[in-house]
């Protein structure tokens, strides 16, 4: 399942294959497809919004490109549209904000900026066109702001202002994206600071030149990120040089898949999920899961109860989404409806007791469940924060022998004092003590034991490895910030 976020279906390229244009893409698992209305002329936004009504699961923007700036920014200047009988409409912005109104209009874009040609078409005068740019920029804003709309910005050459412009005029009211992203980590950071989401087309699986790109992908995390062809344009590997199309996106999700150690089924369920939230597409909110997968582990989501409330959690500000995955229970499934949610377990190269919550408060049905699991011959995982001896009141470690193959233990901190203010608990002080003896101890009863911090801006990661490695004696990995999964 894919989304193509950004398609210019209506150019002339395809006016004599546009049905078979949509059934390869439907062939090729591209669900649902947004057609750019802006970047052709006025006029393209009517034929954009006509060929909606060609296929159920294409959707439309309406806007004017900055290219298109200097013709239809004067807001007194009317314009005459063939697709109207000719009548005459009072102004650009007021013709787009009666074709906003239409149900199948997701966003207000491409609207921005575009410095690249701007001397060659202004004739010199570079000034006088940059202004026309931005005032036409600032009327796109303001409609899809009174429209309730996202933005799809174009940005080229034209980094600074265009992140200005968006800022100073309202334009991340109702969320956006920034399309055909070209810049680097510190620009990504600018757009993920506003809000937005970064969109990636085929330029990311260039051979040549695609260096900065890719960084970016691997920067951004997933849950920010979303697909699209650009088509016509930026035909992706294999296909570069020949005429783009939404069934190419598929391979920018694979290049993406690559690029972030992920399954191309996630990257595909992440970013079409990102789509409908970003603009409003019809689409099911995935249901709490108990099972589910990631690259080829299959993780067990058995309670959203915990031991600790980490600063860094993202649970806390009410979050519970893994890698596209929903893990808010409804309730503690029994070790029947875990088998239920497990289906057939073959194909994973591990199960992992791994939810939003601390597996080990459950500890009865982990046991059961694992003792199941080892039967069908399953290799089993449980991360954990260690604290199961104290939440329990007893060592719990031999019990889980023969069951669990690795443990590893979330410790975040390198010091008690540190754990107490980053990962605060019931039990104060003694839970980090308690956590590192765990770490100790389960040497003797599991064959691989492990522990990991989180890199977040206030956890000292070197001197967590110091501890994980010289004092516990264990392996150490560091964990990505904001990037769970």
């Amino acid at each position: 399942m894919f989304t193509d976020t950004h398609a210019h279906l209506t150019f002339p390229d395809y006016e004599k294959d546009i049905k078979d244009v949509l059934a390869r893409a439907r062939a090729a698992g591209v669900e649902t497809i947004i057609n750019i209305g802006s970047g052709n002329g006025l006029e393209d936004n009517v034929r954009s919004l006509e060929l909606t009504k060609l296929d159920k699961n294409v959707y439309s923007t309406v806007g004017i490109h900055p290219h298109d700036a200097g013709k239809m920014n004067n807001v007194a200047e009317p314009f005459r549209v063939p697709q109207f009988n000719g009548r005459l409409k009072p102004s650009a912005t007021e013709f787009l904000m009666n074709l906003a109104d239409d149900p199948k209009v997701v966003a207000v874009g491409e609207i921005g900026l575009d410095y690249h040609y701007i001397a060659k078409e202004a004739k010199g005068d570079f000034e006088k066109a940059k202004a026309a740019q931005i005032e036409c920029f600032k009327k796109m804003l303001a409609l899809a702001s009174e429209k309730k709309l996202p933005v799809i910005i174009h940005d080229r050459e034209a980094h600074a202002d265009t992140i200005f412009t968006i800022q100073h005029n309202q334009g991340n009211d109702w969320g956006g994206v920034m399309h055909c992203f070209s810049g680097d980590n510190e620009l990504a950071r600018e757009v993920l600071d506003l809000g937005f989401y970064i969109s990636v087309t085929g330029a990311v699986t260039f051979k040549k030149k695609a260096d900065i790109l890719q960084d970016v992908v691997r920067y951004v995390p997933i849950e920010r990120l979303l697909i699209e062809t650009d088509s016509p344009f930026i035909a992706p590997e294999p296909y570069r040089g020949k005429r783009n199309e939404p069934a190419y996106v598929v391979e920018v999700a694979k290049k993406i898949a690559e690029l972030k150690n992920l399954s191309l089924e996630d990257v595909g369920r992440i970013t079409t999920i990102n789509a409908q939230r970003l603009f409003h597409l019809p689409g099911e909110i995935p249901e709490g899961r108990i099972a589910y997968a990631i690259r080829s582990s299959l993780y067990l989501n058995i309670t959203n109860r915990c031991n600790l409330a980490c600063t860094f959690c993202p649970k806390q500000s009410g979050s519970y989404e893994v890698k596209g995955h929903n893990l808010k229970l409804s309730h503690e499934p029994d070790v029947e409806e875990v088998f239920k949610a497990i289906g057939e377990p073959k194909g994973f190269k591990e199960v992992v007791f791994c939810g939003y919550g601390e597996p080990t408060m459950r500890l009865e049905v982990v046991k059961a469940i694992a003792t199941r699991l080892k039967q069908l011959g399953a290799r089993i995982r449980l991360d954990t924060d260690g604290l199961a001896n104290l939440s329990h009141n007893r060592d719990v470690l031999p019990e889980l022998k023969g069951l669990i193959d690795e443990v590893s233990v979330s410790i975040n901190a390198p010091d008690a004092a540190s754990y107490v203010r980053l990962c605060p608990s019931k039990f104060g002080e003694k839970a980090f003590a308690a956590a590192c003896e765990f770490i100790r101890e389960a040497k003797k009863y599991i064959p691989e034991v492990s522990a990991t911090a989180v890199t977040c801006p206030e956890v000292d990661i070197a001197a967590c490895k110091k501890l994980v490695e010289k004092e516990l004696g264990v392996k150490f990995r560091p964990r990505p910030y904001q990037d769970l999964g």
